[in-house]
């Protein structure tokens, strides 16, 4: 009896995972705002507190820029909305049809919900009332779809708040240090331990999984810039673009690996009623 009581006092797993994302996405921002904090013309109160928490972009040299950013266009407002309802739509209508027929299925449509409705729904909304108040707050998510090769891909039209992070504090860093390859290789392993973190340590196993998701996308990086994917087209046009899908989306499962699916995201489908 005691046991169980202790049980359910504790953190549900999809709890502990959005409480981890938040803590390290609180220490990113604390990263980000050493360099214009420690100037003599420091940002005002209300665009430091709204840069920390309601803006999801790691960019905040951009976002304190004083000049003003063009107003967004009407289309940009409606396709933000759809992308928004879309998410919706797969979390509590396609993960909840999808159930009753086979959980792993219903677990990814949800997954794939949760994109649509916060990086590419959401956070663009959230993009646009920044952007109506002229404020540089520019898109995280840049047509990823579009990518021609990985280096496009996780260069920035993949979150870019992620590559805004790694590359002042990590990759430039590293690069002078180590040489831009090396660099760059660290901050796939970084990546791999982060998502580690937020990941496997939730779901209480699968460790390992994630990281190696990350040294898969490390090693099309080498392999896209070596001489025989340049007489292959690999980082170019629709062979690019093919090679670019097949290395990022076609390992998924070892980043979103069963355990995390079991442990976390079907246990918070039944907790937001998307069951």
């Amino acid at each position: 009896m005691i046991t169980e009581i202790t049980d359910n006092m504790k953190m549900a797993a999809w709890l502990q995972m959005w409480a981890l994302a938040g803590l390290l996405f609180l220490c990113a921002k604390w990263l980000t705002l050493r360099p214009p904090c420690s100037t003599a013309a420091k940002p005002p109160f209300g665009r430091l507190a709204g840069y920390v928490f309601l803006w999801p972009g790691l960019d905040a040299a951009a976002f304190f820029r004083p000049a003003r950013a063009p107003r967004p266009r009407a289309r940009e407002w409606i396709s933000a909305t759809a992308k928004t309802a879309f998410g919706a739509g797969l979390i509590w209508l396609g993960a909840r049809l999808a159930w009753s027929a086979h959980l792993a299925s219903a677990a990814w449509i949800a997954m794939a919900g949760l994109v649509f409705l916060f990086h590419f729904g959401a956070f663009h909304l959230v993009s646009l009332c920044w952007r109506a108040a002229g404020v540089n707050a520019a898109p995280i998510m840049r047509s990823p779809i579009t990518a021609t090769s990985l280096g496009r891909f996780w260069g920035g039209r993949w979150n870019r708040a992620f590559s805004d992070l790694m590359q002042p504090h990590f990759f430039l860093p590293w690069a002078r240090r180590f040489g831009a390859r090396d660099a760059m290789l660290g901050v796939f392993l970084v990546s791999g331990l982060l998502h580690e973190l937020v990941i496997s340590l939730p779901a209480r196993g699968g460790y390992g999984w994630p990281t190696a998701y990350f040294a898969i996308q490390a090693a099309g990086f080498c392999l896209e810039r070596g001489p025989l994917a340049k007489r292959l087209g690999l980082g170019r046009g629709f062979r690019g673009w093919l090679f670019t899908l097949l290395i990022a989306a076609g390992p998924l499962p070892w980043l979103f690996h069963p355990v995390f699916i079991r442990h976390v995201i079907l246990p918070m489908l039944r907790a937001i009623g998307a069951t």
